[in-house]
């Protein structure tokens, strides 16, 4: 297949534009449910949260997270619409996955996992915390997707984790309910993670936040996350 530069060169402004802090193009051949339609491809992208808002919810969720979890939802949902009928436009298909949308509420999951396409695009890993881990912003980000078939070049995708023997995560669940399992490519989240555990955990103790579907008590522990809290009070301070 021919890879279209110039599609890539849109994508990249729209993009730039719009903040994202990151992005890629993922090969998703053989991983999108036929349901979804033939989509080889996605575009992953990352917006990222605020280091001082993140660090401030290590006992429990709080109010201004719950404001900025919504936005950036918010957020993600009007980039990625604007990226379909980018793409749509150019004559190929495209769907953007929603933003933290249960489809599937016994499962607890989404139409289609927006960590897959992120680690095959090359954004990152899924830590020890189920969550999608980025160098520079630890997993303090939120994921769109766009499914497509547009002839974009696929990014080199991360297929191992760097969370090496930490397990800061797993001992900061007050739900109990990481497992201390290593991701690698096509790992059931299940060895990572008890969903439901998880799930309870937050409808019972945190439902006035975002009607229980947000703890972030495990992001708030990760010492990638601190590093990247470390870098932007450096950058702020005086010199």
């Amino acid at each position: 297949m021919e890879w279209s530069q110039d599609l890539r060169e849109k994508v990249d402004g729209v993009l730039r534009q719009e903040g994202a802090a990151a992005w890629g193009v993922a090969g998703l051949e053989g991983l999108v449910p036929a349901k979804l339609g033939d989509f080889p491809r996605a575009v992953s992208l990352a917006l990222a949260m605020d280091p001082k808002v993140m660090t401030s919810i290590r006992q429990g969720p709080n109010q201004t997270y719950t404001d900025l979890y919504e936005a950036t939802n918010q957020r993600l949902n009007r980039i990625c619409a604007r990226l379909q009928q980018l793409l749509a436009g150019a004559g190929r298909q495209a769907w953007a996955v929603p933003a933290s949308v249960r489809s599937d509420p016994v499962n607890i999951r989404g139409d289609f996992p927006h960590k897959t396409a992120a680690t095959r695009a090359g954004l990152g890993w899924v830590g020890n915390n189920c969550q999608l881990i980025n160098r520079r912003l630890g997993p303090w980000l939120r994921l769109g997707t766009v499914l497509t078939d547009a002839p974009l070049a696929p990014d080199r995708p991360v297929e191992k984790s760097y969370c090496g023997t930490c397990a800061e995560c797993v001992s900061a669940c007050p739900a109990g309910a990481l497992k201390g399992g290593v991701w690698r490519p096509g790992l059931a989240r299940e060895e990572i993670l008890d969903p439901a555990a998880c799930d309870a955990y937050k409808k019972t103790h945190f439902m006035h936040f975002h009607q229980g579907h947000i703890c972030g008590i495990c992001s708030s522990a990760c010492p990638w996350g601190q590093k990247t809290l470390r870098r932007v009070k450096a950058q702020m301070t005086p010199r």
